[in-house]
């Protein structure tokens, strides 16, 4: 054998040792998992096999041969089966020492499933045992669901109207507070009610107490964990003065405006100095509520009342502050995850800029309004802000962009907002799931260079609001409803039939979510949504989010706060508004809804006659009908 065949010998036995090795200790891990694993098992017996068989010949290396090159091409070999890895990561495979690393990336180099992204670690000794759920409606709903994962119980507490919510029927306890909408307010009540049934926590999901610093300090008295941030970091965050004074010491943009008014006098002060048109906003505010634009000095006597009457009823303080109004801004929002460790990341942006009276109506992630360049600026300045005051948990820092892309800080909210789930969708995250595990002490096991955005999504907020009567919000009893479903579609609601719409809380009954491979068909997929949703009973917003998905102006992402005037969306609506008159197949179901509910109520037991089940099929299948 000549010197340069027996190097090519002893280097491929000194690389066979080890790999012999390996494979044999491999095969016996997955033969003792093979009654949980046998596809796993099978294939890595399958693959190590044949690539030990069959390598590849490579002259190069032939002629100069050294272990390294070996297991490079070894890497090639295995990438060349598994599609769905790259050689970097086989070559992570044959140097990570850990069988657990390696079947699980091997499981992942055989299928074309995506791993659940879990952007927090958290011992189960730390995590909850059992939470309180203060909030009603979907996020209520949400929040049992996503304990439900986790493995915690829930206790749900209610109002009379209530009682029979999904929220209520899925949680593993419940609790009734009495009657009126403002029972989700008392504090007292609900944290009594959580040292009574042993909760280890209470999510505050968002709108009623999410914000109320008097309750996260009551949390805090009391040693039960309020999944939010501490009372000091919402008390500062929360008071927008405050909030803005701080962001300034940063060197973060803000927009011009004052403290606290301390009267209607020093509103007309402040107006003149800063210059026409202002806004009024509620200094323990958010959700556009006490928010008013005052265009000249006659129309400020009138809307400071209605803004303090309004802040007043909303937030239980009725104090304002006034800023400089950017006209026809983008109202762009940052998604944050802050453990208690002081580690922080984003994970992207949404555009929220289609808004009627400061309300939210269609919300996007990713804005198509930012570049990369921006996206990383304005991205960095929201994690700026979050550290310096100490924040964690999940929050958004939300910003203005003006008609020359320049940002402004407006405002943070310190709690999960409403339109959480379209970051869900292109993040692939569950951040109701983050947000408790961040509560109960976990750490953050992802770098701001891991998150990955991936596609886009749509949100459109359907309210029980009629479109073509100034959105009057509307009441009644749901005789039909049937979600649409397909690729990509995702609907948030505790809405079913028979659900009963209540006058005494928020007009919002289902968040309807589309996920596309990019912003268009993230667009034509809600555009087809929209016309498959059916909710009878009750006008809903729906009319006026088809009008607004099929306007160029959104379609070419054109969108600011003006949308809707700039595009005449209200006008177009007006002119497509349909019949009043019922069809008989709606008449029909609204009385045998009617009649079904009068039977339940009154525990009626009479079996129908053979004669009235027949007659009822003939009439619902009747093509004239």
């Amino acid at each position: 054998m000549t010197s340069s065949k027996r190097r090519i010998a002893n280097t491929v036995n000194k690389l066979l040792v080890p790999m012999e090795r390996s494979y044999i200790f491999l095969k016996g891990i997955a033969k003792k998992t093979h009654d949980k694993m046998p596809f796993i098992y099978e294939e890595v017996e399958h693959i190590i096999k044949s690539h030990i068989i069959t390598l590849e010949k490579d002259e190069k290396l032939m002629h100069n041969p050294d272990i390294n090159g070996f297991g490079d091409l070894i890497a090639k070999n295995f990438a060349k089966k598994l599609p769905n890895l790259t050689e970097k990561q086989v070559n992570k495979i044959i140097k990570e020492k850990s069988s657990e690393t390696f079947l699980n990336m091997l499981a992942k180099g055989l299928t074309n499933i995506e791993e659940e992204k879990e952007y927090t670690k958290v011992s189960k000794k730390k995590l909850f045992k059992r939470v309180l759920i203060a909030n009603r409606g979907e996020i209520a709903l949400r929040i049992v669901r996503a304990c439900r994962e986790l493995g915690i119980e829930t206790v749900m507490v209610y109002s009379k109207h209530d009682k029979d919510t999904l929220a209520v029927r899925f949680a593993d306890k419940k609790y009734p507070l009495g009657e009126g909408s403002k029972t989700y307010l008392d504090y007292k009540k609900i944290i009594k009610i959580a040292k009574k049934a042993r909760c280890d926590a209470i999510h505050p999901g968002y709108g009623f107490l999410s914000e109320n610093t008097d309750f996260a300090k009551l949390c805090e008295k009391r040693k039960i964990k309020l999944i939010g941030p501490t009372s000091s970091s919402m008390s500062l965050m929360g008071n927008k003065d405050m909030a803005k004074r701080t962001i300034k010491k940063l060197g973060i943009p803000v927009i011009r405006g004052t403290d606290s008014l301390k009267n209607e006098q020093d509103a007309f002060n402040s107006a003149e100095e800063i210059g026409y048109p202002v806004i009024l906003k509620a200094v323990s505010g958010g959700g556009g509520k006490g928010m008013r634009i005052v265009n000249n000095k006659n129309e400020l006597p009138s809307l400071f009342k209605s803004a303090q009457s309004e802040a007043d009823a909303s937030f239980g303080n009725n104090a304002l502050y006034m800023e400089k109004y950017i006209e026809e801004p983008v109202h762009i929002e940052f998604q944050i995850l802050v453990d208690n460790y002081g580690n922080a990341i984003h994970l992207g942006e949404r555009d929220c800029s289609v808004q009627r009276r400061h309300q939210k109506l269609v919300e996007e992630a990713p804005s198509p309004n930012l570049n990369e360049k921006l996206r990383e600026q304005i991205g960095k300045a929201a994690i700026k802000i979050v550290k310096s005051v100490k924040y964690h948990g999940a929050g958004t820092v939300e910003f203005l962009l003006d008609k020359d892309k320049n940002y402004y800080f407006m405002e943070m909210n310190t709690r999960i907002q409403v339109e959480h789930g379209i970051t869900e969708m292109i993040t692939g995250v569950d951040l109701i799931k983050e947000q408790i595990k961040i509560a109960a002490g976990a750490k953050l096991t992802y770098s701001q260079e891991d998150i990955k955005i991936r596609g886009a999504a749509i949100e459109c907020r359907i309210n029980a609001e009629s479109p073509y009567s100034n959105f009057t919000p509307q009441t009644g009893t749901i005789v039909n409803y049937l979600p649409p479903g397909g690729p990509g579609i995702r609907v948030c609601s505790s809405c079913h039939t028979g659900h009963v719409v209540s006058p005494h809380y928020d007009s919002l009954i289902a968040k309807l979510m589309c996920r596309g491979s990019n912003r268009n068909e993230a667009i034509a997929r809600m555009r087809r949504a929209l016309e498959e949703f059916i909710i009878e009973g009750v006008e809903t917003t729906t009319p006026f989010h088809k009008v607004v998905l099929n306007c160029e102006g959104f379609v070419k992402g054109d969108i600011t706060t003006n949308f809707i005037q700039k595009y005449a969306i209200l006008e177009k609506l007006k002119k497509e508004k349909p019949s009043k008159s019922l069809s008989k197949r709606e008449k029909l179901l609204i009385v045998t809804t009617a009649v079904s509910q009068y039977v339940d109520n009154n525990k009626i037991d009479q079996k129908p006659s053979e004669w009235v089940i027949a007659g009822r099929n003939e009439s619902m299948f009747d093509e004239n009908v």
